[in-house]
């Protein structure tokens, strides 16, 4: 039947608020803290074409911009003619999925009166897929877990078995790993009940109509503001630590009639440890970089993506190419959104943040009974992997955001949470004062965060940070952002990536970056000096260094926070 635009509107927005639902379904049902507490997922529905008509709100970049590309390697790989109600599959191919083994993507057929109407998608990060586990050590792919091909996870109905007996024989945490698993394909499901409902309440009988409205006015929409732009290119380029060497990432951005198009040519080399970066995962933050400074107001789907264009040599570490290990390939990625802002600053200028914290300051911790001494009868085995961040940089009008993953948007977990799903202990978790860069606009606080593990127990951490080196840099004038720092608690220096011992009663402190500053330190008002002076994000150092707050002015502060006043 013929619908009027307002009431595609409506159904459109019905769409978003489905894929919601899909993605909080997810987040309730999950086993994995990465899922629960930090939201590192993503739930969408595709048209039976395989594209993207809408996103769950919920959920990171890397993974949403990903799986718009992963749904129709599964309508290849598994056929349309071998399709059937009922049917479930599932993939963590790096380079068909988002990025990495430790991402399970799983795929549903939604069917409407015995006939295909679309399909609904989900990713998780699970903590464990066997291997080396969660870190950057490899040096290869097959080294870095358990790997599933497209295939059905269900067929029909009926769970396939044999291969849930596989993956259980493979990992270290069988019933965490298949009961996300059934969380994934449990939100799809739900995804295709809400689906059903308003097909049924708006008459249609398939998604053919809404999803040419949703993707040409989606499409419409983004090409103007793209055509807005100046006709013109800029190279960027930043560097960071990488593992054993720096690495750089240089970037061509060209705007064109229609499209942008984004050109790694120039960036480092494929890297011997497991930073690798598969072109699908830069792909989808480069393409996010541009989409939230031109259009961000747009909602995501395949025709609001489609006129961002990225390429990157083959071989290059941003377009790792099979068998190269990417289980960290976030690191790199995370990254990609700065340098895409160093052109873009140039083409547009006073539009993009400084830099930030850049990927994520996730560790993993692999702990076990002591091996020094006999271990307390409760001393046990886990892996507890928690997420969390340094200091975004600040904006054109705004300050940085403290301690806030950008730009992949995944929550910090709470320190109960990460306590809870093994026998770790943390120890101090507090903002950094000083850590964001000064500017007209400061960059956000970077945290300082301690870890060790209960009374009985050893444990091997995987760090996963950067920064070290290479600190965020301001934008216009603005200061650089703090490095990042790890040492255990007796001094004992520690690497910003691998696998490191930590014996039974030591701790490892960490202190995380900050985001650089936007602008000249010299324009920011006095009153919003004083403001960060009385809440401890700067020092009375650094506001007359930096700022130029007088020695009255200091103690007046000072002494309000005293008496207990605020600003």
């Amino acid at each position: 039947m013929s619908q009027s635009n307002v009431a595609y509107q409506i159904m459109w927005n019905r769409l978003i608020s489905v894929v919601e639902e899909q993605a909080q379904a997810l987040v309730r049902t999950a086993f994995s803290t990465s899922v629960r507490e930090a939201g590192d997922l993503s739930a969408g529905v595709y048209d039976r074409e395989g594209q993207m008509l809408a996103q769950a709100v919920t959920g990171t970049p890397g993974h949403v911009n990903a799986m718009a590309d992963a749904v129709a390697h599964f309508i290849r790989r598994i056929g349309r003619e071998t399709m059937y109600d009922g049917d479930v599959y599932i993939t963590n191919d790096p380079w068909e999925g988002t990025g990495h083994l430790h991402d399970i993507t799983m795929v549903t057929p939604s069917f409407y009166n015995n006939e295909l109407v679309g399909f609904f998608a989900c990713t998780a990060h699970i903590v464990d897929i066997g291997g080396r586990g969660f870190g950057a050590d490899a040096q290869s792919v097959y080294e870095e877990g358990l790997y599933i091909p497209i295939l059905k996870f269900a067929d029909r109905g009926k769970v396939d078995e044999t291969l849930t007996r596989i993956i259980r024989g493979n990992v270290r945490e069988p019933d965490q790993l298949i009961g996300d698993i059934y969380a994934l394909a449990t939100c799809n499901e739900i995804g295709h009940r809400r689906l059903v409902d308003m097909m049924e309440e708006f008459g249609l009988r398939d998604l053919d109509g809404i999803a040419a409205f949703i993707l040409d006015n989606s499409r419409r929409a983004t090409l103007d503001a793209i055509n807005a732009l100046p006709r013109t290119s800029a190279e960027g380029s930043m560097t960071m630590d990488g593992f054993d060497t720096p690495i750089t990432l240089k970037v061509n951005v060209r705007v064109e009639q229609d499209r942008i198009v984004t050109d790694f040519a120039g960036t480092s080399g494929v890297d011997k440890k497991g930073i690798n970066c598969p072109l699908v995962y830069t792909k989808a933050y480069a393409c996010y970089a541009l989409k939230v400074a031109i259009a961000p107001e747009i909602p995501n789907n395949a025709a609001s993506l489609a006129p961002f264009e990225v390429t990157a040599p083959e071989g290059t570490i941003v377009n790792a190419l099979h068998p190269a290990p990417v289980a960290l390939r976030h690191i790199v990625g995370h990254f990609v959104p700065d340098a895409v802002f160093d052109a873009f600053d140039k083409i547009v200028p006073g539009l993009v943040p400084a830099e930030g914290a850049g990927c994520l300051c996730n560790f993993q911790v692999s702990l076990r009974p002591r091996t020094d001494a006999p271990a307390p009868p409760d001393a046990r085995r886990a892996e507890v992997l928690t997420f969390n961040s340094g200091g975004s940089g600040a904006r054109p009008g705004h300050d940085g955001m403290n301690a806030t993953a950008f730009p992949s948007g995944v929550m910090t977990m709470p320190i109960e949470a990460t306590e809870h799903a093994g026998p770790v202990i943390i120890w101090r978790k507090e903002l950094r004062p000083d850590s964001g860069g000064a500017g007209k606009m400061r960059g956000g606080l970077g945290q300082y965060m301690d870890v060790g593990a209960r009374e009985g127990h050893e444990f091997d951490i995987q760090a996963m940070f950067d920064r070290g080196d290479h600190p965020a840099r301001g934008r216009r004038g603005g200061a650089a952002g703090a490095q990042t720092r790890i040492a255990q608690d007796d001094g004992t220096p520690m690497r910003l990536k691998g696998k490191q011992f930590v014996a039974h009663g030591r701790r490892v402190e960490m202190a995380f970056p900050g985001g650089a500053g936007y602008g000249d330190p010299s324009e920011r008002a006095p009153e919003q000096v004083k403001r960060d002076l009385a809440r401890g994000y700067i020092s009375a150092e650094a506001a007359a260094r930096d700022y130029g707050l007088s020695a009255d002015d200091i103690a007046e502060v000072e002494a309000l926070v005293r008496r207990g006043e605020t600003l």
